[in-house]
């Protein structure tokens, strides 16, 4: 190797070292506190959160949000789904001095206070709950903290956000639930 490709690769690692001085590189984003007052990490989530029942989403809260944060974003999916991954919650540019969603956010693209919401897999606006075919499936709501407010529309997908979001990861944190099939216990019995 000659001198001048020695030095374009020392040029090249100094400009990625003075890049990386945030916390996502190198998978040194800092950690979020993510918690519900619904469900404890590894839980169960109520039924009333079930896509079969009254389908509102659960309430999430977060803390220890970063200095320079200037926004929040929130996926909900199920890597248990049968076709893979199954996105139940895509919302974001919440507002940095937000500590949580409440209980049942409405669903609709843009909330009032400039909260965005993107497309689950169930061709809606915003949450919409658990409904596994069979057995017990993980839910994980992972909440990002990010340097920037996404210019994406109402709708955006899953992808679409994660695109966004790159070179914009403050911090980052999770809550895992569960849920299983509900069964119908006042249907008749087939005999």
């Amino acid at each position: 190797m000659d001198k001048r490709s020695i030095l374009a690769i020392l040029f090249a690692l100094l400009l990625a070292i003075q890049y990386c001085d945030r916390a996502e590189c190198a998978g040194r984003a800092s950690k979020l506190k993510v918690t519900s007052s619904a469900f404890n990490e590894g839980g169960m989530i109520p039924q009333k959160h079930g896509f079969n029942d009254e389908n509102i989403s659960p309430p999430i809260a977060w803390s220890k949000v970063p200095e320079g944060t200037k926004s929040i974003a929130v996926i909900c999916d199920d890597p248990d789904a049968p076709r893979g991954d199954w996105v139940h919650w895509v919302i974001f540019n919440i507002p940095p001095t937000e500590e949580g969603l409440p209980e049942g956010v409405p669903k609709q693209g843009v909330l009032q206070d400039g909260t965005v919401q993107g497309a689950n897999d169930f061709k809606g606006f915003g949450y919409d709950g658990p409904a596994p075919p069979y057995g017990i499936h993980r839910y994980i709501f992972r909440v990002f903290a990010l340097d920037a407010i996404l210019d994406l529309e109402a709708g955006a997908t899953k992808i679409e956000l994660l695109g966004a979001m790159a070179g914009h990861i403050l911090a980052e944190g999770q809550l895992k639930g569960r849920s299983k099939k509900k069964i119908d216990i006042s249907a008749e019995p087939v005999i």
